[in-house]
């Protein structure tokens, strides 16, 4: 396979020679190798600026990433066989990890295959594609699933955002076998029915895994509300662990509908009740009622997804931090979660104590979790490393 040459600036090979897999379109010598001669998703031999082989890697002519390397053997383009390979080497540390089939098997850069996402429910696959590079190859990756795997079924789950930055059409389109609109899982003893068709992103969030294990230690006998609950990952879980009491609040009436059947799923329906609406909304109801609670956990999607909603999701992170204490009972336990990557766990961290002086109260922080061993980060990719949680016992001194 003959491939197009990427030649790279005087000094612009050091950080993929530390472990880097990305390519700023501001390291390329564009005299040698203009981008617009490359198409998108084309795979191209990437060289020092020596002519020194650093590695195959993806490219989009396009972005301020314009490359992401593949493999660093130039041996080795990303086809069948490597991706077989790559697969087999992600299940290997799933298999060591979990018991049970769930899990994300394939988490992008982390596992060497940047653009690509494989979320595994048992029998049933569901695959998400951010990168051109890997939809030019989708029909391998589909064949290279089927021969590690033998799966029921296949689901190609593209209609999300970030495919807009490759010019890539949204889809979702049953590839192999059938895929039901709704799939069982099993996350710390606790069954969930997931909306893998229509549901968000993939339909479950295996990241927050090991965290809503530690919950389960607090939670017996206690009051639980579980806000951004989508299909109640958290309160479900609470409730199987012993919980007395658990609400769910979400603004989508289908992920309330959802708590409530995988409530009666575990046998835990008279114990689970679903309260629809906006979050702020719903705790500032809340609030005005005089509800306490044991137990909030504050689970939101990303406040901030681009750099320039820095100080907006840090204000939002701040507001709904002081709601969720402020419904805290005299001793209570407030879980913070972040999904945003642009938060650093020190900035959350300052939030949950902000949040606890304000109102008065001495907070302690008595864990911290982030994301399960199925989202590996790479120590030269910080942005792999996204996920966090605060478990802080909030009291009055």
């Amino acid at each position: 396979m003959s491939l197009p040459v990427l030649v790279l600036k005087p000094q612009a090979d050091r950080r993929l020679k530390l472990g880097h897999l990305w390519i700023y379109s501001n390291e390329v010598e564009v005299e040698k190798s203009p981008l617009k001669a490359f198409g998108m998703g084309q795979q191209a031999l990437v060289t020092a600026h020596n002519g020194k082989p650093l590695g195959i890697a993806l490219i989009n002519p396009n972005g301020l990433i314009c490359g992401r390397l593949i493999s660093r053997d130039e041996k080795f383009p990303l086809n069948k066989s490597l991706l077989v390979h790559r697969i087999k080497q992600s299940l290997a540390l799933r298999e060591l990890a979990f018991d049970e089939p769930f899990y994300r098997l394939i988490y992008g850069d982390a596992d060497l295959l940047p653009g690509l996402v494989v979320d595994r429910f048992g029998d049933y696959l569901v695959v998400q594609i951010a990168g051109a590079g890997m939809e030019l190859v989708k029909d391998d990756i589909v064949a290279a699933l089927v021969q590690v795997l033998d799966p029921a079924g296949i689901l190609l789950s593209n209609e999300h955002s970030a495919r807009e930055l490759e010019n890539l059409p949204e889809y979702t389109q049953v590839v192999y076998g059938e895929v039901p609109e709704k799939v069982e899982l099993i996350e710390n003893n606790t069954r969930f029915f997931a909306p893998v068709q229509g549901g968000q992103k993939t339909g479950w969030f295996y990241d927050h895994r090991v965290n809503r294990a530690q919950l389960q230690q607090y939670v017996q006998g206690k009051r639980v509300l579980d806000v951004f609950s989508y299909i109640g990952g958290w309160g479900i879980q609470a409730a199987v662990a012993g919980a007395s009491e658990v609400f769910c609040v979400d603004a989508s009436e289908s992920a309330i509908d959802a708590v409530l059947e995988n409530a009666q799923l575990n046998g835990v329906e008279d114990r689970v009740a679903g309260i629809q609406g906006k979050a702020i909304d719903v705790l500032k109801e809340l609030i005005a009622n005089d509800e306490r609670f044991d137990v909030v956990v504050l689970d939101p999607p990303a406040f901030i997804k681009k750099r320039k909603d820095q100080k907006a999701g840090e204000a939002a992170y701040r507001h709904i931090n002081e709601l969720g204490m402020r419904l805290l009972g005299r001793d209570g336990l407030l879980v913070s979660a972040s999904c945003s990557m642009h938060l650093g766990k020190d900035t959350l961290l300052e939030i949950v104590r902000a949040a606890g002086r304000h109102l008065d109260r001495h907070v302690q922080i008595i864990g911290q979790g982030g994301q399960g061993p199925d989202h590996p980060i790479h120590p030269a990719i910080p942005e792999t490393d996204y996920l966090k949680a605060v478990f802080a016992r909030v009291y009055l001194a």
